[in-house]
């Protein structure tokens, strides 16, 4: 099993920089999430030969690794010229993944939930597009549902998923994404256990069910607009089970990527990133 980490409050460094305060803080594994200069959210990636350099050459003075990529693109969107745009970036991104000499990828169904039939088939419009590339490259990819995508539910995402019948192609369960995953009730052993061999990435972050009482829980204005309420937390922070989920990841022989990813905290991101490293070792390692 790897540990990586997820540098998002670590974006405003430069990448050598960012390489670098990674290995400070005792990782040994990266995630890249979406940064302005490298994938940015959404839109055409940001990087060159020569920053592609500099991000391997730090990479070798740390010993660090890249794990994964992450790049969020609308290849579910309900607009066509956003799907066309979102996989002609997915093309540029497998690029930078081969010059990175990375093999995986995780990102999310994206598309709206409010036109969810809609934005599935336009996904597997992407799909028939995008799995020869991924194939042909032997780029494996992990994705999971977000709040607000086509599909926020555990059991669904895992079906589609296995319904591509693809075995690089796998599921990621984020931990602070829990109680949209069955709505609201926060069964987590049940969730990891029905994704079973398709779970080869969990995501590691805090939260709190903002679903348990009526969506009341926070005051939205204007009233009536659609929120997904949720955020990354440090462990015991939030409400989430932490006994059940570390003990149902022992019991079915995890072996795939924890990765640590709180957002919450830029003002403390030392302290609470060298906190989740240890907790998760603990826990898993």
């Amino acid at each position: 099993m790897r540990i990586a980490f997820d540098p998002y409050m670590y974006r405003h460094l430069s990448l050598p920089d960012m390489v670098h305060k990674v290995a400070e803080l005792g990782y040994e594994h990266i995630e890249l999430s979406p940064r302005e200069d490298f994938l940015p959210f959404y839109k055409y990636p940001r990087v060159d030969k020569e920053r592609i350099r500099e991000f391997k050459q730090a990479l070798r003075d740390t010993g660090v690794k890249l794990s994964s990529l992450l790049p969020l693109y609308h290849w579910a969107g309900p607009d066509d010229a956003h799907r066309e745009a979102a996989v002609r970036n997915w093309k540029r991104a497998i690029e930078i993944a081969v010059e990175m000499e990375c093999d995986l990828f995780n990102t999310e169904f994206s598309g709206h939930a409010d036109k969810a039939l809609v934005c599935e088939q336009q996904f597997m419009r992407s799909m028939e597009e995008l799995l020869p590339i991924f194939e042909r490259e032997n780029i494996k990819l992990d994705i999971q549902a977000h709040p607000y995508d086509f599909c926020e539910r555990n059991n669904e995402s895992v079906d589609i998923i296995r319904g591509l019948d693809k075995p690089w192609l796998n599921y990621l369960y984020a931990a602070p994404h829990t109680y949209f995953y069955d709505d609201g009730k926060g069964d987590i052993a049940s969730m990891l256990k029905y994704a079973g061999s398709k779970l080869t990435h969990v995501i590691i972050a805090d939260t709190y069910n903002h679903r348990a009482s009526s969506n009341l829980r926070y005051i939205v204005n204007p009233p009536g607009v659609t929120a997904t309420v949720h955020q990354h937390l440090d462990i015991g922070q939030g409400e989430i089970n932490w006994e059940v989920f570390f003990s149902t990841l022992r019991e079915i022989k995890f072996d795939g990527i924890a990765t640590v990813s709180v957002f919450a905290w830029e003002e403390r991101a030392d302290e609470s990133s060298k906190f989740m490293l240890e907790r998760v070792k603990k826990e898993l390692c």
